[in-house]
């Protein structure tokens, strides 16, 4: 009974979210535990005892996740969930706050199966969501251009692309598309558009779409009428949405989403050795998924 899979799942909000724990036990963990309302002080302790009650050889099968809905302070708590790390005792961790990490890698493996990002210009509208911030990280990554676009002015936006700066050593913009005008003028410079905005709230107009000369393709990840682009299917998978722009809607992208989480925590129950998934890892599988 010793070489069970166990996941201790750490969030700092109140509750661990049931879909994370769905996904786990369904990828094969004999058991999940939740720890809510965790401050990133506790996370090495919590860590500890986690991997001090096992011999070194059951390291593989224990499992650490971060979840949450702040992608800095996930960060922050992955790191200290692997510098609590004593070897030869250790654990396996995957960071992935509110899903946003698999949900930003499978929009952008999408739109590379389409499109190489390498010098494309991508605006990211609801860049002050956690799928925003991880979806401007990953284009930044992939060598795009990246604009992190507010709807409340730039100030937001223009932290958290410091941010990204000093983490990931990327260099993106921020922008304000609080205004019609404002939307209009980021459109008219960029390829490509990742909308991450609030769950029933249209962002932009299809005719905004047309207007934008440049525009090659968009991505939207709100599955609730009405769309954040308008006219966008909700199973639209490359399909034209006005010229020549191409679409891809929230539920072909959540198709991905959903099976590069579930191939992480597989990654987790068959390493041999304990391993850490973080943003790149999840762009790797959801590119390979995607084919």
């Amino acid at each position: 009974m010793a070489d069970k899979h166990i996941l201790h799942m750490l969030s700092p909000l109140r509750h661990v979210s049931p879909f994370d724990v769905n996904m786990a036990l369904d990828a094969g963990f004999d058991a999940v535990l939740p720890y809510a309302g965790v401050s990133l002080e506790e996370v090495a302790g919590l860590v500890q005892d986690a991997i001090f009650s096992r011999p070194p050889q059951l390291a593989i099968k224990t499992g650490i996740f971060i979840g949450g809905r702040d992608a800095i302070v996930a960060l922050d708590m992955a790191r200290a969930a692997r510098q609590a790390m004593v070897p030869p005792f250790g654990a396996s961790v995957f960071t992935d706050p509110a899903g946003a990490f698999t949900t930003a890698a499978a929009m952008a493996a999408k739109t590379a199966r389409l499109l190489p990002m390498e010098g494309q210009r991508v605006a990211v509208f609801g860049a002050t969501g956690v799928v925003g911030f991880a979806a401007g990280v990953i284009a930044a990554q992939r060598g795009a251009r990246v604009t992190l676009v507010g709807h409340d002015g730039v100030a937001r936006v223009a932290r958290s692309a410091a941010e990204i700066g000093a983490r990931f050593g990327l260099a993106v913009e921020s922008a304000d598309g609080g205004t019609a005008a404002a939307q209009a003028d980021v459109l008219a410079r960029s390829d490509i558009v990742f909308c991450a905005g609030r769950a029933g709230t249209q962002i932009l107009s299809r005719a905004q779409v047309a207007a934008a000369a440049h525009l090659l393709l968009v991505c939207d990840l709100n599955a609730v009428p009405p769309a954040g682009i308008e006219g966008l299917g909700a199973r639209d998978d490359g399909v034209a949405l006005a010229g020549w722009t191409l679409g891809i809607g929230p539920l072909a992208i959540g198709h991905i989403k959903y099976k590069t989480e579930f191939a992480l925590f597989r990654r987790m129950i068959e390493a041999e050795t304990p391993v850490n998934a973080d943003l790149a890892d999840a762009f790797d599988v959801a590119r390979a998924l995607v084919g």
